[in-house]
């Protein structure tokens, strides 16, 4: 079994810094691309960030400059820095990873639970 926990979300004025966390725990052989992900009542799911294995990384344009993505392999974690927050920014954030599961070696696609982020103005 394999599990995505996220943390880190919260209330925060505009202007403001966050940092959510999300880490992989189980039967895990390999942890490939590690994503970000927000929904804004009413809205789609949309990508914010991601990361590959070897610490490549991609932004949609409206966080650019504003959050950092960045990994830990040791740990298994992926962190989303969010600084400059503005009320649009206000979602349920979730986190994704495709894992290699160590039970059958099969890539899977993982979501957490999400974790709630609000910006006020």
């Amino acid at each position: 079994q394999v599990r995505l926990v996220e943390s880190g979300g919260g209330l925060v004025q505009a202007g403001g810094s966050l940092r959510l966390s999300c880490a992989a725990s189980g039967s895990i052989f390999r942890i490939n691309d590690m994503s970000w992900y927000r929904q804004a009542p009413g809205k789609q799911r949309e990508l914010v960030a991601g990361i590959t294995s070897g610490g490549s990384t991609n932004y949609a344009d409206s966080v650019k400059g504003r959050f950092t993505i960045s990994r830990d392999n040791a740990k298994n974690t992926v962190y989303l820095r969010m600084n400059s927050l503005k009320p649009e920014d206000t979602a349920v954030y979730y986190c994704n990873a495709a894992i290699v599961r160590r039970t059958d070696y099969y890539t899977v696609d993982f979501w957490g639970q999400g974790t709630q982020v609000t910006v006020s103005s």
